[in-house]
């Protein structure tokens, strides 16, 4: 899968930023670096001129004669969501050797943290950008289409990438777990997620999972969401809850494997059997749920192999022989675990 090559586009210069804005390089410069006196009008009619075309300052004008540093700017929502350090240790891995290094940026799930994020490590001119999901704020894709470097977006191909995409479809991974869960026999299903709808690649899990159902007739029979992070503790409470809100359910998707083990062990603990009067599944297929006496059902979300891919265009190497835009859809692969029936 493969789309054609963006257009090569020249950075952004203060002279774009005078001629949107109407008033001198010298007071664009002056604005930007928040230096000499200047009304605010003026100051705000720049600052949006700027915002609008996705302009970043450079803080390296001047220093270097590539006016390019050799990092490599990773933007991702969470550091405590144990899939992302996986993502991380294949992009450090691949580019190892290459002279660049990777700089982290975390947004919390916010697309507002993400422009600032984003903006501040533009401004040192890196090398390429990878950044977590194709969802972003009107200037953060201003920024990323007028950022002159190769941009990768990861995770997620179920949208329009501003370069080159690498990830997996959510909306299928949901939909294929939908075929797997109705075709051992459950019939009566809960969703439970969390970062719901900040985090775009769950939701669209949850819509895949939604459709597979309505394939066979079936509709969700509960859902139970929460805002915080993807704790154990929040996968129990959040399990006892939908259970004795609704307790026919005789099957629980979680959004992701954290607050899926969290509803296992709530489930053993109170003496459920699983998976025969309920089953369970998650999502991400983390190493740590190994040592778990019950393997969670799971999707392995090809986590490594995104940032290895990813960083191999950043550094140059492509797989379709194409530069810039290119497109790699991984597929997930289902792993059934302890916690859905056999047939």
């Amino acid at each position: 899968m493969s789309r054609p090559p963006i257009e090569t586009r020249r950075p952004l210069t203060l002279r774009d930023v005078s001629e949107a804005s109407g008033v001198s390089e010298m007071t664009v410069s002056r604005v930007l670096r928040n230096r000499g006196d200047v009304s605010e009008a003026t100051r705000e009619k720049v600052l949006e001129a700027a915002k609008s075309l996705g302009y970043v300052p450079n803080k390296i004008a001047g220093a270097l004669a590539s006016q390019r540093v050799n990092l490599v700017g990773v933007i991702i929502p969470s550091l405590s969501n144990l899939v992302f350090p996986e993502v991380l240790s294949g992009i450090s891995a691949e580019l190892e050797d290459t002279g660049l290094q990777p700089v982290v940026g975390v947004t919390n799930y916010s697309p507002e943290k993400e422009e600032a994020v984003l903006y501040e490590m533009l401004s040192w001119r890196p090398s390429g950008v990878i950044i977590a999901g194709l969802e972003h704020t009107e200037a953060a894709r201003a920024m990323l289409e007028n950022a002159g470097v190769p941009i990768v977006e990861i995770m997620d191909v179920d949208g329009q990438g501003v370069d080159s995409v690498v990830g997996i479809s959510h909306r299928r991974a949901g939909l294929h777990m939908a075929e797997a869960i109705i075709a051992a026999g459950y019939r009566r299903i809960g969703f439970l997620g969390t970062k719901m709808p900040e985090d775009h690649r769950a939701r669209k899990r949850y819509d895949g999972f939604k459709e597979g159902l309505a394939e066979a007739g079936i509709t969700l029979a509960d859902e139970e969401f929460y805002q915080g992070g993807s704790a154990l503790a929040k996968g129990r409470e959040m399990t006892e809850t939908i259970l004795r809100r609704t307790p026919d359910l005789d099957f629980l998707y979680y959004s992701n494997d954290m607050i899926g083990a969290g509803g296992l062990l709530w489930c053993l603990d109170n003496g459920i059997d699983v998976p025969g009067r309920i089953g369970l599944a998650g999502f991400n297929g983390v190493d740590l749920l190994e040592g778990l006496s019950v393997r969670l059902a799971t999707m392995d979300a090809c986590r490594r192999e995104i940032g290895r891919k990813a960083a191999e265009i950043i550094a140059g190497r492509p797989h379709q022989g194409l530069i810039g835009g290119e497109v790699i859809e991984l597929e997930p692969v289902l792993e059934l675990g302890d916690t859905i029936r056999k047939g």
